[in-house]
């Protein structure tokens, strides 16, 4: 009998995380497991490229959740008091007192979600995909009936905030914490010593054989542009750091390189970031591609690939441009150097614009450089899909 799992994310957005989750389908054994992905909000481009014998389901409850999280606590009580609900103002109100009293998150959240139900369905084993994500751990911690019970977190928890006191609570619930890199179960352990037991790396799923077959397809990319081309791939995002690409290319025109920088991705600061690109009169520079299904032949026609975040657990991206031998410069978030050999295969720097400026110079003006990155990249085998292989042990147990 075909055992049953369910993996719960948020939607599926063109990003690292679902890029990742697809990535794991495709390698999951479909004859040996009954999936399901089950969406807080069942949009996103991604959405197609789910394999056609996975099961996709969506809540019907996050609208109302979601809105109970973001609206602050002393306006829900005064809606109650409005409508006349004194009874559910008093214990609404009652449990946010304490819950703030106590520095206790986890009573506001148990009272938020006691009206949703719990899943009707009995899987062998539930994950928590796109960890930490509040709404989906506590789901999978308290509405979901599993044998087996597992949080894969995603994101640096030095600088993706959680509660501690939540966390704390809704772990206990957790048979396996799964970390995407050795460095990001570092910053977990320290934030939350008890679950060091409980962790263990299992790094995001990366295919060379998928990326090198889907970089051939045919894109159009400013055929008559010869200058130099930089991609970067990632959320429009404070944390992925565009606005430090935009302010690093100004620079390098302004001495005189002849530069464009191509950006692939949406987010929520599209608008601020279209904003500075103005301000340094970049406009025909600095390109917002926007979210591509398929990014990889983007990437395969460019120089040079940077990663510019402030902060990444992993980062996927950097995964698939190493396995289209692409010289890498990028900052120096925790992810990074798991996957970058200084010097070797990639450059890791400050995130800083004075230190992505001086060392993509550096690769510009030395061609020999860049043939030396490509050169080692080819030579490396630069495949995780046997990680895999401890998800599928750890089912078996």
């Amino acid at each position: 009998m075909k055992k049953k799992i369910l993996f719960m994310v948020t939607t599926m957005d063109v990003g690292g995380v679902e890029k990742s989750l697809l990535s794991l389908l495709s390698v999951l054994p479909k004859a040996k497991y009954d999936v399901t992905v089950l969406f807080l909000d069942k949009q996103g481009d991604l959405l197609q490229a789910i394999p056609d014998w996975v099961k996709v389901e969506e809540v019907n409850w996050y609208e109302n959740v979601w809105a109970n999280i973001i609206t602050p606590p002393p306006q829900i009580l005064r809606n109650y008091l409005d409508g006349k609900n004194y009874i559910k103002a008093f214990s609404f109100g009652f449990t946010y007192f304490l819950s703030r009293e106590l520095n206790n998150r986890y009573l506001y959240y148990k009272h938020i979600f006691k009206r949703v139900p719990k899943n009707p369905t009995k899987y062998d084993i539930a994950i928590a995909f796109q960890g930490p994500t509040d709404m989906i751990d506590y789901y999978i911690a308290y509405k979901v009936d599993a044998k087996q019970k597992i949080s894969w977190i995603h994101f640096d928890v030095s600088e993706h905030y959680i509660d501690k006191n939540l966390y704390e609570r809704l772990y206990k619930s957790f048979d396996k914490i799964f970390v995407v890199s050795n460095e990001a179960r570092k910053q977990l352990i320290a934030k939350i010593p008890e679950l060091e037991g409980k962790t263990e790396v299992l790094m995001n799923i990366v295919s060379k054989r998928f990326i090198t077959k889907m970089a051939n397809e045919t894109v159009e990319f400013d055929e008559s542009y010869q200058g130099i081309r930089i991609v970067t791939v990632g959320r429009l995002a404070m944390e992925k750091g565009q606005d430090i690409a935009i302010k690093t290319l100004s620079r390098l025109r302004k001495d005189g390189y002849d530069v464009k920088w191509y950006c692939i991705g949406d987010g929520e600061h599209r608008g601020k970031y279209k904003d500075v690109i103005n301000e340094f009169n970049l406009n025909s520079e600095f390109i917002l591609l926007g979210s591509k299904l398929n990014p990889y032949p983007y990437i395969a026609q460019s120089d040079i690939y940077v990663q510019p975040s402030r902060h990444d657990g992993y980062c996927i991206a950097l995964a698939e441009a190493k396995c289209l031998n692409k010289p890498i410069v990028a900052t120096n978030f925790i992810g990074a150097y798991e996957q970058i050999i200084n010097g070797e295969n990639g450059w890791i720097v400050s995130t800083s614009q004075d230190a992505l400026y001086k060392k993509i110079k550096f690769l510009i003006d030395h061609p020999n450089q860049q043939a030396k990155l490509i050169e080692n990249l080819s030579k490396t085998e630069i495949d995780t899909t046997s990680e895999v292989d401890k998800l599928i042990n750890y089912i078996k147990v």
